[in-house]
C-alpha cells in the first residue's frame, strides 16, 4: 500500500507540473485597436505612406532592418511579403524576426483604403513563433475635413506574458499613430 501511495503522489505531482507548464506556455489571442485623426489630409495619402514598408522604420522605432521578398499587383490591389527584424521596446536585448504578408487595397468608389497583414514573429532563434493579423483602414471623416486612420490588431501571446505583450503592442501602435500624425501635420 505504501508503494501505491507513492506512485499516486508522483503521478499527481507530474500531472500538476504538466498542467502548470501548459498554463504557462499556452497561447491565447488578444486584440488591440488604435486610431488617429489627420485633419485636412485625404485618406489615400497616409494609406500610400504606410503601404510603403520602407516608411515603417520611421513609424515603428522597434524595426531594425527589412527585406522585401516578393511583390505583385497594381494600385487597387497590391501584395507583397517582407522579412524584418525588430527589437522589443521593453526588452531590447531580445531581438525577433518576422515574416509578413501584406495586401494593400483601395475601393475608390467608397473612398476606403485598407492594408491587411498577417505576421509570424519568431523569438529565441526561431524556436518560438507567434502569429498576428492587422487591418489598417483609412477613410474620410463624415464630421470634419480629414481622414481617420484606424488599425485593429489580433495577436497571440503566452498567457503568462500577456501584460508584456499588451505593453509591446500598445507601444508600437501608439508610436505608429504618433509618428503618422507628426508626418502629416508638419506638411
Amino acid at each position: 500500500m505504501n508503494r501505491f501511495l507513492w506512485k499516486s503522489r508522483k503521478s499527481l505531482t507530474m500531472f500538476l507540473g504538466v498542467l502548470a507548464l501548459y498554463s504557462t506556455i499556452r497561447v491565447r489571442k488578444y486584440a488591440y485597436e488604435a486610431s488617429v485623426f489627420l485633419p485636412m489630409v485625404p485618406p489615400n495619402e497616409p494609406w500610400e505612406f504606410i503601404a510603403d514598408f520602407s516608411n515603417m522604420k520611421f513609424l515603428n522605432p522597434t524595426i531594425v532592418d527589412f527585406t522585401i521578398t516578393e511583390e505583385s499587383g497594381n494600385y487597387e490591389h497590391w501584395k507583397y511579403s517582407v522579412e524584418y527584424a525588430e527589437n522589443l521596446s521593453h526588452w531590447p536585448h531580445l531581438a525577433n524576426h518576422a515574416t509578413a504578408h501584406f495586401q494593400v487595397k483601395s475601393n475608390l468608389k467608397k473612398g476606403i483604403y485598407v492594408i491587411q497583414s498577417a505576421h509570424e514573429t519568431c523569438l529565441f532563434l526561431g524556436i518560438y513563433c507567434l502569429k498576428s493579423q492587422s487591418e489598417f483602414k483609412f477613410f474620410r471623416s463624415n464630421i470634419t475635413n480629414g481622414s481617420i486612420c484606424q488599425e485593429n490588431v489580433a495577436y497571440e501571446c503566452p498567457a503568462i506574458l500577456s501584460t508584456f505583450c499588451k505593453r509591446e503592442v500598445r507601444f508600437q501602435r501608439e508610436a505608429i499613430m504618433t509618428n503618422l500624425q507628426r508626418k502629416f501635420l508638419k506638411n
